[in-house]
């Protein structure tokens, strides 16, 4: 069961939505009855206008005593209208504690948040709001890293396909591993997808400051295999060291040292990817030094190997 609301992400929804369906569209291929009874929810059953502008068809909430095993809070820029609307709270912290698990996707950890159900969990929402989440909600252990995380009965996960994850882990955890993996082959994602949100935030918060920055960025990436100093940096910049540092760290988030290092990772991982280069070339091709340097920095930044990440990526 999927609670939306009006301004829901609509992939939210039908992401997970779809790993259900797929899984029992292979169970009835057996001869097998459907395992999931896949229905969206909204107050009232009135339909709902997710934020791509698509309309969903919802029925009403379920009453008290009505059993819900699986319970999904979808996220969206409709969830804190969501999160403070009291009845929907009040409704929404009565039936986790009754259904056998509650999840969310990306940013309706926010709504479950308002419930208080994650005060003193891990949890996880879309990279960009993390920051957020642990503002308005200090109680909340926010992890900014993993695609999702299990805190006893509740699930949270990442930015929006990150529900397509959790999902399949869901069936695994249900169906078996064997029926999860068909599931994955079925809609072509990975089963397990390696690495945390982290290998997708810091690329795009880099090219968020190109406005200000996309020339040294350039220069960088042009430059890898060198030695790459914050007094060079900074002369491209056209700042003293000390302003640049921290002019940087405001627009990024993060050390230039940090920023080098992490596109050196992501020039590594295409041509990891994209070509059957030797890693111990690639090392040093992209400036790490050492294959042991670069072997820390993935791990740092992906929670992967290089040749881990090959495996799974590579052509």
């Amino acid at each position: 069961m999927v609670l939306a609301y009006p301004a829901v992400q609509l992939l939210d929804v039908t992401g997970p939505l779809q790993v259900f369906a797929t899984a029992n569209d292979l169970i009835s291929k057996s001869g097998a009855a459907p395992p999931y009874a896949p229905q969206v929810v909204a107050q009232d059953g009135a339909a709902v206008t997710a934020s791509a502008g698509v309309m969903l068809g919802t029925a009403p909430l379920p009453r008290e005593g009505v059993p819900i095993d699986t319970l999904l809070v979808a996220g969206g820029p409709g969830v804190h209208a969501a999160a403070a609307d009291n009845a929907l709270v009040a409704w929404l912290r009565e039936r986790v504690a009754t259904a056998r698990r509650t999840a969310s996707v990306c940013t309706g950890a926010f709504l479950l948040a308002a419930t208080g159900l994650l005060d003193g969990r891990r949890a996880a929402t879309h990279w960009s709001h993390c920051g957020e989440l642990a503002r308005r909600f200090p109680r909340v252990r926010v992890e900014s890293d993993p695609i999702f995380v299990r805190d006893g009965s509740i699930w949270t996960s990442a930015g929006v396909t990150a529900g397509i994850d959790l999902a399949l882990t869901l069936v695994e955890e249900d169906l078996g591993r064997s029926l999860a993996l068909a599931v994955a082959r079925q809609l072509v994602v990975f089963l397990k997808r390696p690495g945390g949100q982290a290998q997708f935030s810091t690329v795009l918060a880099l090219q968020a400051t190109e406005d200000r920055f996309g020339a040294l960025h350039a220069w960088i990436g042009a430059h890898l295999a060198d030695a790459i100093t914050l007094p060079a940096m900074a002369r491209q910049a056209g700042m003293s060291e000390r302003s640049f540092s921290r002019h940087y760290i405001a627009a990024t988030g993060m050390t230039p040292a940090r920023a080098v290092e992490r596109l050196r990772v992501e020039a590594a991982r295409r041509l990891l990817v994209d070509t059957r280069l030797p890693i111990k070339r690639i090392c040093r091709q992209c400036g790490f030094g050492s294959e042991e340097t670069m072997r820390r920095s993935f791990l740092r930044a992906l929670a992967t190997a290089p040749q881990d990440y090959r495996s799974r990526f590579g052509a």
